[in-house]
């Protein structure tokens, strides 16, 4: 059986055949122009699509499901895509550090493309480290020791309570997260680079694949009531190995929605698991702050990778 490795125009038209839709109906599915599907039908054994269309086109079969798959073994002689047989979600993340500021490990994000949103838009992205954990309660104590800030207001006499230390800070503002992301020589994720580090390049749906269980997380229908530890649930790790990408807390974000709104991503404790699937949209003033909302990191890393002598 062959794989498919370049694309050939017969895969194409294959492909659009099995799944059954029009010329229209697949370009809009793919986020090209109904043209451009036209022309890679007519090509000959093979074609050159741009790497954003490449991963379009990869991710759009090895998400169909079995019977459109059979359909597209049959109309193609047999082609499959290389690699993309089964659901297993292979770990891509092994680049890690510890950051020299606050001393939290993360993890780098290569620069490549991804499926974005809820209707997996190609997007390219530059490379970045992204925070493994949530930020916790001691991690936060030491920025509020070292800086003034005001603590967060469940805090007894500005004291993380000793049980709570390796919980993720909640009652924080989008300014309190930009403020300790800024004195630990971080900022707050995008959206999308939150998106990537939580689903991967290939557009799954939870961290841990495109089976919804609850269990992998911190979520209502789990009846845990309150924030768990920020390692806890390492079954439910994304294929970078980042924690939390559903449940616990919702996590502030850099994207402003509109002005003096920014979102949020990921579910919390308090969301039913479905609220929790990492490509939805949430957003709330900058001054919100709630038991259920916190934060994580990012920086770029050429910035990061100067920072450790190890840039040009």
């Amino acid at each position: 059986m062959a794989n498919v490795q370049v694309w050939s125009g017969a895969e194409v038209r294959g492909l659009r055949e099995a799944k059954r839709m029009s010329i229209r109906e697949f370009a809009a599915h793919l986020g090209v122009s109904e043209r451009m599907i036209s022309k890679w039908e007519a090509a000959g054994a093979n074609i050159t699509p741009r790497p954003v269309n490449q991963a379009a086109l990869d991710t759009a079969l090895s998400r169909c499901d079995p019977d459109t798959k059979a359909r597209f073994t049959h109309l193609t002689n047999g082609a499959q895509v290389s690699g993309q047989a089964n659901d297993t979600i292979e770990p891509i993340g092994s680049s890690k550090i510890r950051h020299p500021m606050d001393g939290s490990p993360m993890v780098k994000v290569d620069g490549s493309v991804f499926l974005s949103g809820p209707s997996n838009t190609p997007v390219w992205l530059p490379a970045y480290y992204i925070d493994v954990h949530l930020v916790s309660n001691a991690d936060y104590a030491r920025f509020v020791s070292a800086t003034e800030h005001t603590p967060p207001q469940h805090w007894t006499n500005g004291q993380c309570p000793q049980e709570l230390t390796n919980h993720p800070v909640v009652f924080v503002t989008w300014k309190d997260a930009a403020a300790y992301a800024k004195w630990a020589g971080k900022s707050l994720p995008t959206t999308q680079q939150w998106e990537k580090a939580a689903r991967g390049t290939r557009g799954i749906a939870y961290p841990w694949g495109d089976q919804p269980t609850p269990a992998k997380c911190n979520v209502r229908e789990n009846g845990v009531g309150s924030t768990t530890a920020v390692d806890h649930y390492q079954s439910g790790i994304s294929p970078y190995g980042v924690y939390d990408m559903c449940g616990n807390v919702w996590e502030w974000c850099s994207t402003e929605s509109k002005p003096g709104r920014y979102e949020l991503k990921g579910g919390a404790w308090t969301s039913q698991f479905d609220r929790a699937t990492p490509s939805s949209f949430n957003d709330a003033s900058e001054t919100m702050w709630d038991d259920d909302t916190g934060f994580r990191c990012a920086v770029s890393a050429e910035d990061l990778e100067k920072l450790l002598g190890k840039g040009s």
